[in-house]
């Protein structure tokens, strides 16, 4: 990821998120912080393979720790994650 000087244009090479991180990380541009959520709409855990795989695109990071259920991926959207979203809507 590289960043130009003053503003905050992010490279991301081109990769596209599949439709399953798309709608996942949709979900984050409306919620305070860019909060991505745990369920789906169905009430169902998102998969941890979507999360991940944000994750290592530079779409989504950690954002911190339940301390009730350690073993759920709390994260947000970050903000190659957002031009990402609106490169493809400007497409």
């Amino acid at each position: 990821m590289t960043q130009d000087s003053d503003d905050k244009e992010f490279d991301h090479d081109g990769i596209k998120p599949s439709p399953s991180q798309r709608k996942w990380l949709e979900r984050g541009l409306a919620q305070p912080g860019g909060k991505l959520p745990l369920f789906d709409e169905y009430g169902q855990q998102v998969n941890i393979q979507t999360v991940k795989s944000c994750i290592r695109n530079g779409w989504a990071e950690p954002w911190f720790s339940n301390p009730l259920k350690p073993d759920w991926l709390v994260c947000k959207l970050t903000e190659l994650g957002q031009e990402v979203l609106e490169d493809e809507v400007n497409e």
